[in-house]
C-alpha cells in the first residue's frame, strides 16, 4: 500500500480548500455554470439523473481498511447508507449534494484520498491487475509503475484538457487480468532476456461507440524511457486528437485514421525530443516511490496448512467457496480471496456501509490491513493464510459476500445503467437481476462453467459489454428500451470484440435468450472443459443466432431491428 509523503498530503489538502472555495462561488451565484463544470469534474462530481454523483479515486484499486471505514462514513453521513464499486476499481456515490462534496472531500483527504483523475477530459485513474504483487504468475509486480503513472498523470499541466477521457492499464504477469488491449494505453510489464524491465506498449484500445482493439507501437521500452514514451503518445493524441466531435474525439478513433504505423512514426518522432531527457526516470526516484509501499510480513507456512484442506473435505459448501472464490498467492500458505459484490438481488458492485465497516475489519484480522478491487466490481483480501480461510468465509457468509460465483455466469458485471446514469438509453441493475434470478441454481451456473456476462446501459460500455462472452446493451428505440445482444467477446490476452447476436429484445426477453444461448452451448460442447466462449468460436455465431431467433433470424412481428452498432 502507497502511504502519502507530505507533499502528496500538501497537494490534497489544497485542492480541498480550493474545491470548497469553487463550490461556495458557485452557489452563491458569482461562478457559472460553464465554468464551475470543469472544476466539478476535476474533484469527480457528475450532474447524473437524480442527483449528482461523486466518484472517487481508488489508485490501482488498493484500499486500506481505515480508507474502506472512511468510505463506510461518507455513505451514512452524506449519501444513503450504501456505494457501488466502478469497473475503473473506483467507488461512486450516487446521492451526495452539492454543498457537502466539501466536506465529503476533507474526510478522504483525512485518510490520503481524493477524487482527482475520475472525470472529465484528463488522464483517468490507472488500472492494474487485482492480483498485481501476489499472482503466481507475475513477471514484474507493477505498483510501483502504477505509482509513478499516478504522480505524472495527475496534475500534467499539458494533459489537463484532452479531447476526451483516456484511460491506462498495466498488467505484470502472464495471463493479463486487466483487459490491457482495450485501454487507450495499455502497458505489459516485461524482463528482457537479461532481466531488465521494460514495458510492451499498446495504444488505440477502447470500447464505447467504436470499440477497437489496441495495437503494440512498441515492444520493448525500456522502464527509463517509461514517462518519456507516454508524453509523447499524449503529445501526438493532444495535438491531432479531434475536438470537433466528441465521438470520433478518442485516441483509438486517431490512431484507426492516421493507420498505426503512421501514428508510431509520429510519436517515435515526438519522442525523439524527449528521450533522455528531464523526464527520464532514474533509480533513485524508483526507488524513493518504492519505499513509500508498505509490504506485508508474511510469515513462513506450509504450502496447504491442514485446516484448510479438512474443511474442504467436510463442508460441501465451503469446498465450492474454495473453488470459486479462493485464489493462489505466490507466497507459500497464503491464499487471495474474492469477496463477491454479485449476490442475488443486489445491484452489481453495490456494498452498504455495514458491508465496508466489516470488510475492514476483516482486512485487519486477515489480511495486513489492506484489500482491493477488482475492474469485475467485486473486493478482495489478497493475503489470507490458508489456515483461516475456513473461519474467514463463515464471517463473510454472514456478511452476504460469499456468494461462490466468481468467474461464473452470475458474476455480472454492470454499470449503474438508466436507474441513475443520464447518459443510458436503457436499466441495468434490474436487468443483472433477472439474469441472476432465472440461473438461481448454483448446480446449473458450475455446470455451465466459466462465463462472463457483462451488461452497459448506453454505447459508452462502462459495463464492458463488448468483451463479455455475452454482452447486454441498453438501446433506445422510439422511446422504449430494449436490449442488443452480442456474444463472442473476451478480454485477456486473447481480447476480442463481441458480434451482435441479432435485433434487440425487450427487458423481459433478455433472460430468456441468455438461456436459449446457454442451451445451445451446453448442446454443442465438447466436453465439460469446453466453455462457451470456446463453443462460440468453434462454431460460430450464426448457430447460437439460428436457435434464438429461428431459421430465418426474425424477431416477432412489429419489431424492427436496432440501429445501434456494436
Amino acid at each position: 500500500m502507497y502511504i502519502y509523503d507530505e507533499i502528496d498530503q500538501r497537494i490534497v489538502d489544497d485542492r480541498v480548500a480550493q474545491f470548497r472555495d469553487q463550490t461556495r462561488r458557485f452557489l452563491e451565484g458569482s461562478l457559472s455554470e460553464d465554468d464551475f463544470r470543469p472544476l466539478r469534474l476535476q474533484n469527480g462530481l457528475y450532474i447524473q439523473r437524480y442527483a449528482p454523483m461523486f466518484r472517487i479515486a481508488i489508485p490501482y484499486g488498493f484500499l486500506a481498511s481505515r480508507q474502506l471505514r472512511a468510505l463506510a462514513y461518507i455513505a451514512r453521513k452524506w449519501d444513503r447508507g450504501y456505494a457501488h464499486f466502478s469497473t475503473r476499481q473506483n467507488i461512486q456515490f450516487n446521492w451526495p449534494k452539492l454543498e457537502d462534496v466539501p466536506d465529503m472531500l476533507a474526510k478522504l483527504a483525512s485518510v490520503q484520498m481524493h477524487a482527482i483523475q475520475t472525470s472529465g477530459n484528463c488522464i483517468r485513474n490507472t488500472t492494474v491487475d487485482h492480483f498485481a504483487g501476489i499472482a503466481p504468475d507475475e513477471i514484474v509486480d507493477p505498483l510501483v509503475w502504477c505509482e509513478i503513472i499516478r504522480q505524472w498523470s495527475a496534475f500534467h499541466p499539458e494533459f489537463a484538457f484532452l479531447p476526451r477521457k483516456f484511460k491506462i492499464a498495466i498488467s505484470g504477469a502472464e495471463t493479463d487480468r486487466a483487459a490491457i488491449q482495450v485501454h487507450d494505453v495499455g502497458l505489459q510489464a516485461l524482463l528482457d532476456d537479461k532481466g531488465n524491465v521494460g514495458f510492451r506498449v499498446y495504444v488505440g484500445g477502447g470500447l464505447g461507440r467504436t470499440p477497437i482493439i489496441g495495437t503494440v507501437i512498441k515492444e520493448f521500452l525500456p522502464w527509463q524511457h517509461l514517462l518519456t514514451y507516454l508524453d509523447a503518445v499524449l503529445r501526438v493524441y493532444n495535438r491531432n486528437g479531434r475536438r470537433d466531435n466528441k465521438y470520433k474525439a478518442r485516441i483509438k478513433i486517431l490512431v484507426k485514421e492516421t493507420k498505426p504505423e503512421a501514428f508510431r512514426a509520429q510519436v517515435e518522432a515526438e519522442w525523439a525530443h524527449l528521450k533522455d531527457g528531464p523526464g527520464t526516470l532514474i533509480d533513485q526516484e524508483v526507488e524513493r516511490i518504492n519505499k513509500r509501499f508498505t509490504r506485508p510480513a508474511y510469515q513462513k507456512l506450509d504450502a496447504l496448512a491442514s485446516g484448510h484442506v479438512l474443511a474442504l473435505g467436510r463442508d460441501k459448501a465451503f469446498a465450492s467457496w474454495a473453488r470459486r472464490n479462493v485464489h493462489p498467492h505466490k507466497v507459500a500458505g497464503y491464499a487471495a480471496v474474492t469477496l463477491s459484490l454479485k449476490k442475488n438481488g443486489i445491484a452489481p458492485g453495490d456494498v452498504t456501509a455495514d458491508q465496508m465497516d466489516a470488510v475492514a475489519d476483516l482486512a485487519d484480522q486477515y489480511s495486513f490491513g489492506e484489500l482491493r478491487v477488482s475492474h469485475e466490481q467485486n473486493l478482495i483480501l489478497a493475503d489470507v493464510r490458508q489456515s483461516d480461510l475456513y473461519t474467514l468465509w463463515q464471517q463473510v457468509r454472514e456478511l452476504g459476500l460469499a456468494t461462490p460465483n466468481i468467474g461464473m455466469l452470475t458474476n455480472i458485471i454492470a454499470c449503474p445503467g438508466g436507474d441513475f446514469c443520464s447518459l443510458a438509453n436503457a436499466k441495468s441493475i434490474p436487468v443483472a437481476e433477472s439474469i441472476q434470478e432465472r440461473f438461481d441454481d448454483l448446480d446449473y451456473v458450475y455446470d455451465i462453467g466459466e462465463l462472463d456476462l457483462n451488461i452497459s446501459g448506453c454505447m459508452n460500455s462502462c459495463g464492458h459489454h463488448h468483451v463479455g462472452h455475452i454482452g447486454v446493451l441498453g438501446v433506445d428505440k422510439q422511446g422504449a428500451e430494449f436490449y442488443q445482444i452480442s456474444i463472442g467477446g473476451n478480454q485477456g490476452n486473447n481480447a476480442a470484440l463481441g458480434k451482435v447476436l441479432g435485433p434487440s429484445v425487450s427487458q423481459a426477453e433478455v433472460p430468456d435468450v441468455v438461456e436459449k444461448l446457454i442451451e445451445l452451448y451446453l448442446e454443442r460442447r465438447d466436453s465439460a472443459e469446453e466453455r462457451f466462449i470456446d463453443v462460440v468460436q468453434r462454431i460460430g455465431i450464426e448457430p447460437f443466432k439460428e436457435h434464438v431467433y429461428g431459421g430465418h433470424h426474425k424477431k416477432p412481428a412489429g419489431r424492427e431491428q436496432s440501429v445501434a452498432t456494436a
